[in-house]
């Protein structure tokens, strides 16, 4: 199923200069598998070395935050918008 992948600014050089992007998958790790097949750069930037998420990425899928469902394991169907968000932080 096709889902649009949203890219911020610091990740649109792996994409080459895209904002966003069409992959394929029925949960947000298999569209995440598909954008890295596709993308290698990105997994550094998505995933830690266990090949959970990475704690300092936050994830949308439409509005909702995948840590407050099932994480990698989240549902997606055709026509959905993914976010991907860098953590920001400072003081």
């Amino acid at each position: 199923m096709p889902v649009e992948v949203r890219l911020p600014t610091v990740l649109r050089a792996h994409a080459d200069g895209q904002a966003s992007i069409t992959a394929d998958g029925a949960t947000v790790g298999e569209v995440f598998t598909a954008l890295i097949a596709a993308y290698p750069a990105f997994r550094e930037n998505l995933l830690g070395d266990d090949g959970d998420l990475h704690r300092f990425v936050n994830v949308y899928v439409n509005d909702d935050d995948i840590r407050y469902l099932q994480q990698l394991d989240t549902k997606v169907d055709d026509g959905d918008v993914l976010s991907i968000l860098p953590a920001v932080a400072g003081g």
